[in-house]
């Protein structure tokens, strides 16, 4: 299931990004994905979902949007590396 939205766009929006609108939706899905995976609401997994993308293509976003694909503080990783012993 999914749900369509309306979204009101100056004229010139597609211009100024250089896309037609089918390039557009894509680029604005990606880009409130990783947003939302930056500031932790969804996980990678989720994210790609959410941009229509495979996993890989995601992790790849990430580096274009200089978006760290690890979202985890220094203390998390530790107590996770840890937790491995």
């Amino acid at each position: 299931m999914s749900v369509q939205l309306t979204i009101d766009l100056p004229e010139d929006a597609f211009s100024i990004l250089r896309t037609h609108p089918d390039g557009f939706i894509k680029e604005m899905r990606l880009a409130a994905a990783i947003k939302w995976f930056e500031i932790g609401q969804i996980s990678q997994a989720k994210a790609a979902e959410l941009a229509d993308v495979n996993r890989q293509q995601f992790i790849n976003a990430l580096s274009r949007f200089q978006v760290s694909p690890i979202q985890m503080t220094p203390e998390e990783l530790t107590a996770e590396f840890l937790a491995d012993d």
